[in-house]
């Protein structure tokens, strides 16, 4: 993530006695991303993650690094927090909260093929479906509501053809959220921002997951499409690949068999992923924060997948009549 927050070994020195690891050797920031300041860090033990969250306070984290625990205690390949003497998974370092979780092996595949997105799409499902019985509840704090407030503050940024297209794009998700078909989709713990750049792979074989840090309580779908947004397009104009989306899908598929619920929902859901990240984006674009290494995500990428996934038929979801 984008450093907000310096961190030196010196800092690190006191702090680190707290926790099973050791001494820390090295300390490195890790520039991508926009929401928190994240260090590699060497350790006595080996290496970590080191985050210090910018945005998220104490009372939120606990559903973030909890639910990657659980998920880690139960075979899915997520980051596992490293608790304190205390047994605290989340404690203050510059008087912000902050964690260390163990690195993953690998590194992001940026050009994903159909196994890649099998992968992808098999893990997804069983993390889901591990994740029902964790017992915290926090919404995707980035969802219908926040649409709604943060909406009318950045109107004035777009073009009049943009303005229109995020106005009746709010209008048709506020509305569909009222359907007796999306209230009857299959929801819980999601990771809602699962990414090229938040996946680690060895060779072809997937190596875990990351990032939990916009996961809430959603529906499964909605995580679903913001993958397949991601994963399966051309990055240059948005446009679907139908053989990896084939793939991710018949792989998620296999594990947790979608819904007719879910099917009729499909597109609509498809929309709502690629409004998520371009409101988001327009966000962050024009109202930029402070960092040592910031780089702001182009907007206008989701905006043009919206109205990709607006116009133009999406492939049917697998298994299902629809």
């Amino acid at each position: 993530m984008a450093v907000f927050t310096s961190v030196t070994l010196e800092d690190l020195a006191p702090w680190m006695t707290q926790f099973p690891l050791g001494k820390a050797h090295a300390i490195r920031g890790i520039a991508s991303g926009i929401e928190n300041s994240n260090f590699f860090i060497d350790t006595e033990k080996g290496e970590y993650v080191l985050t210090i969250f910018e945005n998220l306070n104490f009372e939120q984290l606990p559903f973030y690094l909890k639910l990657m625990r659980h998920l880690a205690d139960r075979g899915v390949l997520v980051p596992a927090p490293v608790a304190n003497a205390e047994g605290e998974l989340c404690v203050a370092l510059h008087g912000k909260p902050a964690s260390i979780v163990s690195k993953l092996n690998g590194s992001s595949q940026m050009e994903p093929q159909p196994v890649h997105c099998a992968e992808v799409g098999a893990m997804l499902a069983r993390m889901h479906l591990a994740a029902q019985d964790f017992e915290i509840v926090q919404p995707n704090l980035r969802s219908l509501s926040w649409w709604q407030t943060t909406v009318p503050g950045v109107l004035h940024f777009l073009s009049a053809d943009n303005r229109l297209l995020m106005e009746q794009e709010l209008a048709f998700q506020t509305a569909f959220a009222q359907t007796d078909t999306y209230r009857n989709l299959a929801r819980g713990p999601v990771h809602a921002d699962l990414f090229r750049n938040n996946v680690m792979f060895d060779g072809e074989k997937l190596t875990g997951f990351f990032d939990f840090y916009f996961a809430g309580c959603d529906t499964w779908l909605f995580d679903v499409a913001v993958t397949i947004n991601d994963w399966c397009i051309d990055l240059t104009s948005g446009e679907l690949d139908l053989a990896r989306v084939d793939a991710m899908l018949a792989a998620y598929h296999a594990v947790r068999p979608f819904t007719t619920n879910e099917t009729q929902a499909w597109q609509a859901m498809l929309r709502a992923a690629a409004y998520r990240f371009w409101v988001s984006r327009v966000f962050d674009f024009y109202q930029p924060r402070d960092a040592e290494m910031l780089t702001p995500h182009d907007p206008g990428h989701f905006e043009r997948i919206l109205r990709l996934r607006i116009s133009q038929p999406v492939p049917r979801l697998p298994g299902v009549e629809g």
